[in-house]
């Protein structure tokens, strides 16, 4: 027996336990212990002749004793940055929305069967189908045994042979540069030459990042610094997607504002982004202009005569240019083409090029591909003085590297295949039927929109969403105002509730005072997508209907 008790107290410090019970081996006899898991630590302290109290009991120790510890991490004690943070295609309606999926999951009756989430471009979640020479590369990085399988086709094995020479020990599972792969980083020079038209490219000033989000963010905490009238303020378009407002809030920069013409399909304006200007001088330090082009939630896509504008902009007033293009293989137009700001910039001739200071950014998560969870992007960085480039180096490394496997992802989109390759035929296939796909959708939606009384939808030029402007009448937005709602969050909880449709409430993209909006993506599959906007549709002339008369409604 005492040779048992010795052989329980090891197994029991030693943690050998079974999930639900333990067991205690004592030659080939096994005995259940009848320790339970919470109680577990307690006991094997016991064991070792040391009695701890569990944290229940030490708290009711310390009340009997008048000793309550407080927390250290409280609201009060918080980083207040925190609490302005917001973020609303991840928000208040999204979580709405998740208690209505559980309560469907529960069998609790609704007026519909699913959650259509429309809130976010999510790409494969709306059931797009990844592109099949991307997987395969990263199948092939991933487990390198494949290598030897002739269901793969030749070109992407050798590019998976290049990638995975350039990782240590030849594994997807190891550190990078954090930088990024140089074969990587590579190949996107290479890429963005091509893509403008010569313009010339340097690894150097590429970095591989976690999606586009890590290297906007990235660079904002290069450039936010001073105090009060000093403070680095940040130049961003109205509405704009809440990635800025949020990291510009976390960072404790101040957000300066400058408004889309919606009457003329958001063009930028250079006359608003003066006045903005000049209005932010008197209570910050404006340093840093960021553009998003397609833009996003508004769809829209920038002439090359608008940027040209918008650079001489820039280096008349000595702004940081932040250029978010995660969308530009996206323009679904005709009569528009993407130009990237590094090109209009080169183009603008030396006395810019050479002095502009210009961040650009792309994503794996946008374009044809959809990989959001992959979260690869890179961005490139010109005209950065180089004692600053040494301190963005040093701020990348702390972070080690970018998720490599999304690195892999990243250059297949700046690699992919080309004529007389095995893949490229399949590739090419595959990529325009989602970019004609998300081309016709967008029709479909700018149309049935446009269709309906007090909604106003301008073209979808690019990107993936509809941003239409919505009329509310009075009485709802009283109603909402009382609840302590803007009044197009009220709409779009009605929505979700009748409907189990989700979309954003254009509030929480910004716009201007007494305009109602709502965004929406256009990547569900085209039927569902029709379901979603005859859903919209009658829920609009419902909601009017119940709040004003349609005769009063303004188109």
């Amino acid at each position: 027996m005492h040779r048992f008790q010795v052989m329980a107290k090891r197994s029991l410090i030693a943690g050998v336990f079974d999930h639900c019970s333990c067991i205690v081996r004592m030659n080939a006899v096994k005995t259940p212990c009848s320790i339970q898991p919470l109680k577990l630590k307690r006991h094997v302290t016991e064991l070792q002749g040391v009695r701890r109290l569990s944290t229940a009991e030490a708290s009711v120790a310390a009340r009997e004793n008048g000793k309550i510890r407080e927390k250290t991490l409280t609201m009060e004690t918080m980083n207040p940055q925190i609490k302005t943070v917001e973020y609303a295609v991840r928000g208040p309606i999204v979580i709405k929305a998740g208690e209505i999926e559980r309560e469907l999951q529960e069998g609790v009756k609704k007026p519909f069967t699913e959650v259509i989430k429309a809130n976010i471009g999510d790409a494969h979640a709306m059931g797009q189908k990844p592109i099949t020479f991307l997987r395969q590369i990263v199948a092939l990085c991933t487990c390198p045994e494949l290598l030897d399988s002739p269901a793969f086709p030749e070109d992407a094995k050798k590019r998976a042979r290049r990638i995975l020479q350039s990782c240590g020990g030849n594994s997807l599972g190891s550190y990078s540069a954090s930088q990024g792969l140089d074969c990587i980083r590579e190949n996107i020079a290479l890429y963005m030459e091509q893509r403008d038209r010569g313009v010339p490219a340097n690894p150097d000033n590429i970095y591989l990042t976690t999606g586009a989000s890590d290297g906007i963010v990235s660079i904002l905490k290069l450039l936010v610094a001073g105090e009060g009238l000093s403070r680095t303020g940040v130049m961003i378009p109205i509405p704009q997607y809440p990635l800025y407002s949020a990291a510009i809030s976390e960072l404790g920069a101040v957000q300066v504002n400058y408004y889309l013409d919606e009457e003329h399909c958001w063009a930028l304006d250079v006359n608003e982004l003066h006045k903005a200007l000049s209005a932010a001088r008197k209570y910050c330090n404006p340093k840093v202009l960021c553009i998003i082009n397609p833009g996003n939630p508004t769809g829209q896509v920038q002439s090359k005569k608008c940027i040209e504008d918008v650079i001489h902009f820039a280096y008349e007033e000595k702004l940081f240019i932040l250029s978010d293009e995660v969308y530009q293989d996206n323009i679904y137009s005709p009569e528009c083409q993407f130009h990237s700001f590094k090109k209009v910039l080169y183009e603008m001739g030396p006395e810019y090029f050479n002095t502009v200071e210009l961040a650009s950014f792309h994503s794996t998560s946008k374009g044809y591909m959809g990989e959001c969870g992959f979260r690869g992007g890179y961005m490139e960085v010109i005209n950065l003085d180089p004692e600053v480039k040494a301190q963005m180096v040093k701020l990348l490394s702390v972070r080690l590297c970018p998720p490599v496997s999304g690195q892999a992802a990243m250059d297949v989109i700046v690699n992919p295949p080309r004529p007389g390759e095995p893949s490229f035929e399949q590739f090419i296939q595959e990529k325009n039927a989602v970019l004609n796909t998300l081309a016709e959708k967008a029709k479909l939606t700018e149309k049935i929109l446009n269709t309906l009384p007090g909604i106003k939808c301008n073209p979808l030029q690019g990107a993936m969403y509809a941003f239409p402007r919505i009329f509310i009448p009075p009485r709802a937005v009283e109603e909402a105002k009382a609840l302590g709602m803007p009044p197009d969050m009220l709409y779009c909880l009605k929505l979700l509730e009748e409907t189990g449709i989700c979309i954003v409430p254009g509030s929480g993209f910004g716009q201007k005072e007494g305009t109602y909006h709502f965004r929406m993506t256009i990547l569900p599959p085209t039927e569902k997508l029709k379901l979603l906007l005859e859903k919209v549709r009658d829920f609009h002339i419902k909601f009017l209907q119940e709040y004003s008369t349609l005769d009063s409604t303004p188109r």
